[in-house]
């Protein structure tokens, strides 16, 4: 098919405008998208400041933490990144394999 000048300028024209279509229709989808998002993170946040829902918002409010961490005869009396607090955030690996296989030589079965 031959395409003089008057086809493809038409044709062009076509594909523009569908091409701005399709735009339009994303653009309001998207915006929609943001918008339930919008309304989600409010209806968390006013949930969040109710205090009928959640009496301590911060974790230095609790009493049960504030005990933990005090000064004169908390566990972790030294703070949050003090020495006792690094020993049990950090775990240790240990090779426990051949204990396994012999409970398994006992004939021992086990639930993994």
């Amino acid at each position: 098919m031959k395409m003089n000048r008057r086809s493809f300028v038409k044709a062009c024209g076509f594909m523009a405008g569908y091409a701005v279509l399709g735009l339009n229709v994303t653009k309001e989808a998207v915006a929609a998208a943001m918008d339930f998002v919008a309304q989600r993170q409010k209806s968390v946040y006013d949930a969040d400041a109710n205090p009928a829902v959640y009496k301590l918002r911060k974790s230095q409010d609790n009493p049960m933490v504030k005990k933990i961490y005090d000064h004169k005869d908390g566990f972790l009396h030294d703070g949050p990144c003090g020495h006792e607090s690094h020993h049990l955030l950090h775990t240790h690996y240990v090779d426990r394999s051949k204990k396994l296989d012999a409970l398994k030589a006992k004939g021992i079965e086990l639930a993994l």
